[in-house]
């Protein structure tokens, strides 16, 4: 099996249902997609304790989920046959596990700072990535028809990021470090 096509080398791609030049926004969406995906494999290196075990598990959830989304991204959205990959469901999981880690941590009123062990930082620059993916998605779909679930997912990831990175800190005994300067943006439900 050759890894080389040859394909792009007059800075071309294929994607389903056409060719685009590499930095179209949809090659750059999807591209981001992958980058975040390494990312998180690199903080899943970071995660071998057996306290971290359901966390390492979902992330490699995560990691598939991202491969739909980036194929869902990768469809002329016109000419797709089959049925997209990325669902509600997928959607309303990462929806119960960041209720879950919010529980979990301790209560947050101010902004934190990114950081912390080296498994919650891998996490806070993975969810930075998930904030770009979702920023280039917004400029794709004013451009291209989209399959509209990719972008909830990319919203939602980027807050179970969030949540993910203050739990392994926790877990860790490790505290957050809030932002000096903040005001006082997250109010508690008794609030």
């Amino acid at each position: 099996m050759n890894i080389y096509t040859k394909t792009g080398d007059k800075g071309k791609t294929s994607i389903i249902g056409g060719r685009v030049d590499k930095d179209d926004l949809r090659v750059q969406a999807y591209g981001t997609i992958d980058e975040l995906n390494a990312f998180i494999g690199l903080a899943m290196t970071r995660l071998t304790e057996d306290h971290y075990h359901d966390i390492y598990n979902e992330l490699e959830k995560i990691q598939h989920e991202l491969f739909d989304c980036g194929g869902d991204l990768a469809v002329v959205f016109e000419k797709q046959k089959n049925p997209f990959k990325t669902t509600e469901d997928m959607i309303t999981f990462l929806e119960e596990r960041i209720d879950e880690y919010v529980e979990e941590a301790p209560p947050l009123q101010r902004f934190i700072l990114p950081g912390g062990t080296e498994a919650a930082s891998y996490i806070h620059v993975a969810r930075t990535i998930a904030r770009r993916v979702e920023r280039q998605i917004v400029s794709l779909q004013k451009v291209e028809k989209i399959h509209e679930p990719v972008l909830k997912y990319m919203n939602r990831l980027s807050d179970y990021l969030f949540a993910l990175a203050r739990v392994i800190n926790y877990r860790a005994g490790k505290k957050d470090i809030e932002y000096e300067r903040s005001a006082i943006v997250f109010r508690t439900k008794k609030q």
